[in-house]
């Protein structure tokens, strides 16, 4: 807090970082000793918790590494792909005919 700025304000912004974290997930290993890097034992299950606002709030248990990532980071959607134009035929002009399929017959 700047000695300047008025309490509502730095009240405030401490408010709008809460609110950005809020919801925010992570693994925590449930091993003993200090935690380390997820890869040091990635078969240990891990406790997936959650930001309130205000502390990490336990929500459910993965049996694994593999499992928490899943958890944490799920799969985003399935781009469709647009169906392909079809290729022009000989020449440069604007009225050019597309080529026809090559079994289909004229």
């Amino acid at each position: 807090m700047n000695s300047e700025e008025p309490l509502e304000e730095w009240a405030r912004k401490r408010e709008e970082r809460r609110e950005r974290t809020r919801g925010r997930l992570r693994a925590v290993p449930l091993t003993e000793g200090p935690h380390r890097g997820a890869h040091v034992d990635p078969g240990a299950p891990r406790a997936i918790q959650e930001f309130n606002g205000a502390e990490w709030v336990t929500v459910s248990i993965a049996d694994s590494l593999e499992a928490a990532k899943a958890i944490l980071y799920p799969p985003g959607p399935v781009e469709e792909r647009p169906m392909p134009r079809p290729t022009l035929g000989q020449g440069r002009g604007r009225h050019r005919r597309t080529t026809p399929p090559k079994d289909a017959t004229s």
